[in-house]
């Protein structure tokens, strides 16, 4: 997992802790499972791209 060990997670987590306190952590973390579910919804959607014509240039190309 990225080279992380559960001794690194836990200092990330004490670090979190001290910054932001702990009545804000469910904020932040719901936050980022919001945005982690919204990116992955976005990647999973069509790949492909519609293109259609403005009428003023097709009529140009007349």
């Amino acid at each position: 997992m990225f080279g992380f060990g559960i001794p690194e997670l836990l200092i990330i987590l004490v670090i979190v802790l001290v910054v932001f306190g702990a009545g804000r952590l469910p904020e932040i973390g719901g936050a980022l499972g919001k945005s982690i579910r919204n990116f992955k919804k976005s990647s999973e959607g069509k790949d492909e791209i519609e293109i259609k014509p403005n009428s003023e240039d097709s009529d140009k190309k007349s």
